[in-house]
């Protein structure tokens, strides 16, 4: 049982996975809310794109995919104010380009430092010191900027043309969360892989959203539940021999599906136990319900 425990690249692969998923299920609460799930699979692209061009720039990879990732997320946001565009539509165009440059690069230098297999689904192998440094990092900025701007972030999610007529820059706020996104979905990246990003951003906050209607157990519950994926993910992974990336999103998947059932089974015990508080009148017997 704890044998995974002795290897090295196992406990740094575990701390990875558990602060990520962690991370993403913050995160996720907000875009969940916003009803942009699709941004998370989108800049998930972008960043892609923005790590190849990093790599063939001899660039930081840190530094250049998270500012391909922040202007990525930028463009998108000033691009859904244009009433005549969806939100949907501007991620599509915007990502799926970015991500199309990241091939065309790899096809064109056929050179990539970091796994393109890992770089798509995920390698726990993979996880240096550097990785972990950068992922403490965003996670600490991140809870930074969610416990100083609680409100605001409350706000502009809920009713953002309220916030604005209040007097909140619901403008530098966008920007702001845009920056720990790209940030997030960066240092995602080692553990989760491209296309496994957005399931673990949008799983962990739906299925906090069926035990709760509170938003702040809400946050609670989808970051511990983010955390709890991650680091049972893992821990499947290495008995399964499985994708880290594809293991923890199918172990969040799990989750929903029981959180799903339990909530249907609590809907119906509340319907029923309700449905008996109605006193039947006298002159309607034959009546039931």
């Amino acid at each position: 049982m704890f044998e995974p425990f002795e290897y090295q690249f196992f406990v740094k692969g575990l701390i990875a996975a558990t602060m990520v998923g962690g991370l993403c299920g913050l995160l996720g609460v907000y875009i969940v809310l916003r009803r942009m799930a699709y941004i998370g699979h989108g800049l998930s692209h972008a960043v892609f794109g923005g790590a190849v061009v990093s790599y063939v720039m001899s660039f930081n990879f840190f530094i250049g995919a998270g500012i391909w990732g922040f202007l990525s997320a930028i463009l998108i946001s000033l691009t859904t104010r244009k009433k005549t565009i969806g939100a949907d539509a501007a991620i599509g165009i915007i990502t799926t380009a970015s991500f199309a440059l990241g091939i065309a690069l790899i096809s064109r230098y056929k050179t990539f430092t970091r796994s393109f297999d890992a770089a798509l689904f995920g390698d726990v192998l993979g996880v240096t010191n550097g990785d972990l440094i950068a992922i403490a990092a965003v996670t600490a900025g991140t809870l930074l900027v969610v416990f100083l701007g609680y409100k605001l972030l409350l706000f502009s999610t809920f009713d953002p043309e309220v916030a604005r007529f209040y007097g909140v820059p619901t403008g530098w706020v966008d920007t702001m969360f845009s920056l720990i996104l790209a940030g997030t979905i960066v240092v995602s990246m080692q553990v989760l892989g491209v296309t496994m990003i957005a399931a673990a951003i949008v799983i962990p906050p739906i299925v906090a959203r069926l035990l709760t209607n509170s938003f702040k157990h809400m946050i609670f519950i989808s970051t511990g539940l983010g955390a709890f994926t991650g680091l049972g993910g893992i821990y499947l992974s290495y008995w399964l021999d499985v994708s880290s990336g594809a293991t923890i999103v199918l172990f969040a998947a799990l989750l929903f599906v029981l959180a799903l059932v339990y909530s249907s089974l609590r809907e119906r015990v509340l319907r029923r136990s309700s449905s008996r508080t109605f006193k039947v009148p006298s002159d309607s017997s034959g009546f039931y319900d």
